[in-house]
């Protein structure tokens, strides 16, 4: 098979809350997780985030982990409470240290950092104040970005602003399955537009921070969204998530303009009247490179008069995220599926990838996060083998090379995750890691996974089958 270009970027990626514990040190003060996870029966098992993977302290020994798989690439978040607590005023200089040693360890090491400056992780006083339904939330990221701008853009050249803003805005505020956990239809479309204004604006703050060299992506997990059958009801239902999943901020971002039918399907939840004049102008601002989070596609009916909507695989709730759509039905993809029950479909990575091609020639792509759970677990010597994560891996990389080869410019590719971590809802019963964490002893043991995937990122090529 052929190679890889040979700049492609290979790395691993991880979320802040997700791995660095020492929630209550040096200043850091809760997150909107930080509370819901507290929260009687939010999270499974009761699990929080208190400690996770407790990367704040062993973060020599994760970059040394990340040499030794020869990543070139580590593409991390910055925790919102840890450098502005208060998600207001002056940063704490200690948080933006913890993220400075981070950041010189990586280049040491001649491993590129990615700079994700929100991954859910929101200051509680900004929720308390109304979160992202309001307006003044969008404004505070944009300081907020000025911030660790200033303090790592010497440091630092490739950015983004959000990740998966679907999920901060549905599964938080409409489904309720995630941080803060409110189940309010029009607060969810609320969110999503002051979430691309707070794109927007904090992309802005970026280019004036940052030095000439510094390039600013956003990463979505825009939807592959499949219809049932040919029927003209399925194939709009196909067209109602795609507008919810994808277009809600991929439309704005990449085009200045909200799609019609979205503002259509949900007239009788909102008015839209919070979108602003010279807002859309503000969201379109240029970004280098568009990032692809991608696991699994998604297929859809519509639903028979009474029928109730299927699951959707965002997690258990009686509120639907999908505002404006509950009467849409979805199914099991066929296939084999991971522990996440998710079906395992490379092609839908290829035709994501061809999507923005033809939407936006020119604009650069990065896959930003792709990877799969299973239910690891070391043998009577302590090895981790994970014989299906490799043929996952395997075949969504083979999907990324067809998609360079039919002509789509991916830069690099991000596997998710370099650690086992707190798994959001579903606490730490779900390891997507690469590398497997004793969550007791907080042990980290390369899994066969890690090792086949420092074998292709050294030689730019998938290895032979077999």
């Amino acid at each position: 098979m052929t190679a890889f270009p040979s700049d492609f970027l290979w790395g691993a990626a991880t979320a802040a809350y997700q791995i660095e514990g020492a929630a209550q040190e040096d200043g850091r003060t809760p997150s909107i997780w930080d509370t819901f996870s507290h929260t009687p029966g939010k999270v499974l098992g009761g699990d929080t985030g208190d400690v996770a993977t407790d990367h704040y302290h062993r973060w020599r020994e994760d970059v040394a982990l990340m040499s030794e798989l020869g990543l070139g690439s580590y593409r991390f978040s910055v925790s919102w409470p840890r450098v502005q607590p208060t998600g207001r005023g002056p940063a704490v200089q200690r948080g933006l240290d913890f993220y400075r040693a981070l950041v010189d360890e990586l280049l040491a090491k001649g491993i590129q950092p990615l700079l994700t400056l929100y991954h859910w992780d929101l200051p509680q006083e900004l929720e308390t104040a109304g979160g992202w339904p309001e307006r003044d939330t969008a404004y505070r990221f944009a300081e907020y970005a000025a911030l660790v701008g200033e303090a790592l853009g010497d440091r630092v050249e490739m950015w983004t602003t959000l990740n998966e803003p679907w999920c901060s805005a549905f599964l938080g505020y409409a489904s309720g399955v995630h941080a803060p956990g409110r189940t309010e239809p029009e607060s969810a479309l609320r969110a999503a537009h002051h979430l691309n204004l707070a794109h927007g604006l904090g992309a802005q703050a970026l280019r004036t921070a940052l030095p000439p060299r510094g390039k600013i992506s956003v990463s979505l997990n825009a939807a592959v969204v499949r219809p049932l059958t040919e029927s003209a009801g399925d194939v709009d239902a196909q067209r109602r998530i795609d507008a919810l999943a994808t277009r809600v901020f991929s439309d704005p971002m990449l085009h200045g303009s909200y799609p019609a039918d979205l503002l259509d399907d949900t007239a009788g939840i909102t008015d839209w009247s919070y979108v602003q004049d010279g807002d859309l102008a503000v969201i379109k601002h240029p970004i280098d490179a568009l990032g692809i989070n991608y696991y699994t596609p998604t297929v859809v009916s519509a639903t028979a008069e009474g029928e109730a909507p299927r699951r959707d695989g965002h997690g258990a709730s009686e509120h639907s995220p999908w505002v404006g759509a509950e009467n849409v039905a979805f199914h099991q993809p066929p296939g084999d599926l991971t522990s996440m029950e998710w079906s395992v479909d490379p092609s839908g990575l290829h035709d994501l990838l061809m999507r923005f091609t033809r939407e936006v020639p020119g604009l650069p792509l990065l896959v930003s996060e792709n990877g799969a759970a299973y239910q690891d677990e070391p043998d009577a010597d302590g090895a981790v083998h994970d014989p299906e994560r490799i043929a996952y891996l395997r075949s969504h990389l083979a999907a990324v090379q067809r998609a360079i080869a039919d002509g789509a410019d991916v830069r690099g590719y991000f596997l998710w995750s370099l650690l086992d971590n707190f798994e959001w809802a579903y606490g730490y019963s779900k390891r997507f890691g690469a590398v497997y964490v004793d969550y007791a002893t907080q042990k980290r043991t390369p899994k066969s996974s890690a090792r086949w995937y420092a074998e292709v990122a050294r030689g730019g090529r998938l290895p032979a089958e077999g």
